[in-house]
């Protein structure tokens, strides 16, 4: 079983609040979803370090109940 679009809004936000969290279903299946997330405490880091934050937000959820996030993220302007 997969998980909804507000489950994986309701964990990154837990992790980082100040985020503007964008979730969009690809396949309608709750297994593939593409993320935009926009996060002050982005700032400074490096691609690989915004998204790991997010993966940790997840919990160990990825590769397991979700199964793919394709993820895209940024500093707010």
């Amino acid at each position: 079983m997969g998980m909804t679009a507000s489950e994986i809004e309701t964990l990154i936000r837990a992790a980082l609040p100040d985020a503007e969290v964008t979730i969009t279903d690809l396949a309608g299946d709750g297994d593939h979803y593409s993320a935009h997330v926009v996060s002050s405490a982005f700032a400074g880091k490096p691609r690989v370090a915004q998204h790991k934050l997010v993966y940790e937000a997840l919990g160990g959820r990825m590769g397991g109940v979700l199964h793919a996030l394709q993820l895209t993220t940024a500093v707010p302007n």
